[in-house]
């Protein structure tokens, strides 16, 4: 019989780049981007630019949202997320939630979110590139 590999890319169009060495296949980082029910994706050759991309779409959202009631509980603006710039790819899951109240959130972690503390005078976009960047 012949190898896996040719059957898989034989069986379907496109099997023979997923069954191309990891060397071969170029890593991108996706950025996902959600206003409340639209969805933006874009591909980034790094998680820099893809942060870079974050804070652009992100940053000039106002977001301004009252109190609403979700199963008879009260949830003020500083509880809800208006919107959400998520980075993925290249070993790092993280991102910035932007609150009701205006207020941003960085965030690392893809099954657990962890929130990143902020040092003094740093905002949530550069307190998130600080924690991606590593030590050094």
């Amino acid at each position: 019989p012949p190898p896996v590999a040719s059957r898989a890319a034989s069986a379907r169009p496109g099997a023979a780049l997923a069954c191309a060495p990891m060397a071969v296949r170029r890593k991108q980082v996706r950025s996902t981007v959600r206003i409340g029910p639209k969805v933006e994706h874009a591909q980034h050759d790094d998680v820099l630019s893809a942060l870079l991309a974050l804070r652009e779409r992100l940053d000039g959202i106002g977001a301004t949202r009252g109190s609403t009631s979700v199963f008879r509980r009260e949830l003020p603006p500083s509880a809800q997320v208006a919107a959400r710039g998520e980075v993925r790819g290249s070993g790092v899951a993280a991102g910035i939630d932007v609150r009701g109240d205006g207020t941003a959130e960085a965030w690392t972690g893809r099954w657990r979110r962890e929130v990143v503390a902020r040092q003094p005078g740093e905002d949530a976009f550069a307190a998130l590139a600080r924690v991606l960047r590593g030590p050094g």
